[in-house]
């Protein structure tokens, strides 16, 4: 190590330390977003079905609209959990595709170490 200039020390620590913190944080940042984005979508399709059911509430007037609104509820009630699904479905893909950008990231970085520790040693 006596024979590294500070440039080199600077880079190799670059290189190994902040080069992948930064890739991590980055694809951290990414994910927290897509899933944040992900949630406030859902939210707002959820609030958006809720107050229109209580806006078909309130134009029920007689038994035959309120027997019709009764029926749409079990179609409101079917599509929430479809639209359920499809967001847990979503959050999943998410995790998965973390997974495996972490894992990618990891193999690169300790194959990185590993050739500068191979260099070092030389």
């Amino acid at each position: 190590m006596a024979n590294f200039s500070t440039e080199q020390f600077s880079q190799q620590f670059e290189s190994l330390f902040f080069g992948p913190a930064r890739a991590y944080a980055a694809l951290s940042v990414d994910y927290t977003e897509k899933l944040v984005n992900a949630q406030l979508d859902a939210t707002k399709a959820y609030a958006d079905t809720s107050l229109t059911q209580v806006r078909n509430l309130l134009d029920v007037k007689d038994a035959e609209s309120l027997r019709s609104y009764l029926e749409g509820q079990q179609k409101v009630a079917k599509e929430l959990t479809e639209r359920l699904q499809g967001n847990a479905e979503k959050v999943v893909a998410l995790q998965q595709d973390f997974v495996q950008q972490s894992q990618k990231l990891t193999e690169s970085n300790v194959k990185q170490a590993q050739e500068a520790a191979t260099k070092a040693t030389k």
